[in-house]
């Protein structure tokens, strides 16, 4: 039986390179756009529609819509909440539809919206993902959100580690060192995450802006079994 790909991309601007040849895409940003994600769909909220810019996120306010918009790991001004795993565990926010614009996550799940599947990654539903990305036996890209098209630590180790599991199965197998790498880098920092992204960029942005609840959250894995996917430019709970 032929094995199926599991890749990494690093960054949305590499994504052309991978375009065209995967099944699955699952979309990363630890810190902390689809962590934000999957607290929101795990917590009730009925779906999140991610928009790439301001001016979108605006639109959709402007027709009454909540809407969560970060610009540089800060909520931009006049809008809802921001991209905090925590301001989406809010219960009126249940069986709402919200709006969602960051500064890296949302651009990368528009950017590979037309691939056949995409789902929202994560280290929270890191275990969960990757028992049902096995199930589905596809080719599958790990696309990383980065930093503003640049290589980022923490959502690379979060691919590596969805590599890793997949490729211990024996079905899957990966060409690429994008992925090879993306893979020990994982082994690296599995044992302690929070210690080895100490030094890591966007931690320490983060870290300026007083947001290390929301690290210690983002950062600890399977706290929850859910796998947001997106349908119609909408983000909703996977149902099984």
């Amino acid at each position: 039986m032929q094995k199926k790909l599991i890749e990494v991309c690093y960054t949305p601007a590499d994504y052309e390179y991978f375009k065209g040849r995967f099944d699955i895409i699952v979309v990363i940003d630890v810190l902390r756009a689809t962590s934000a994600i999957c607290s929101a769909i795990h917590n009730g909220v009925n779906s999140v529609i991610p928009v790439s810019t301001i001016e979108e996120a605006k639109e959709y306010q402007d027709k009454g819509y909540l809407v969560g918009a970060e610009r540089q790991g800060e909520i931009v001004e006049g809008f809802d909440f921001g991209n905090s795993p925590y301001s989406y565990m809010k219960p009126e926010l249940k069986g709402q539809d919200i709006v969602l614009s960051t500064t890296n996550g949302t651009r990368a799940i528009n950017i590979a919206k037309d691939a056949p599947t995409v789902v929202i990654g994560a280290l929270t539903n890191l275990n969960f993902l990757c028992n049902w990305l096995i199930e589905q036996d596809k080719n599958v890209l790990c696309l990383a959100s980065g930093w503003k098209d640049k290589f980022n630590l923490e959502d690379t180790i979060c691919g590596g580690a969805i590599a890793e599991s997949l490729l211990k199965t024996g079905k899957f197998t990966s060409n690429d060192d994008s992925s090879v790498a993306a893979k020990y880098l994982f082994l690296a920092a599995k044992d302690n995450y929070f210690g080895f992204l100490k030094s890591s960029s966007h931690r320490r942005r983060l870290k300026k802006l007083n947001l290390n609840e929301d690290i210690k959250f983002c950062l600890t894995p399977n706290s929850m079994d859910v796998i947001p996917i997106l349908r119609n430019d909408r983000i909703e709970k996977l149902e099984f």
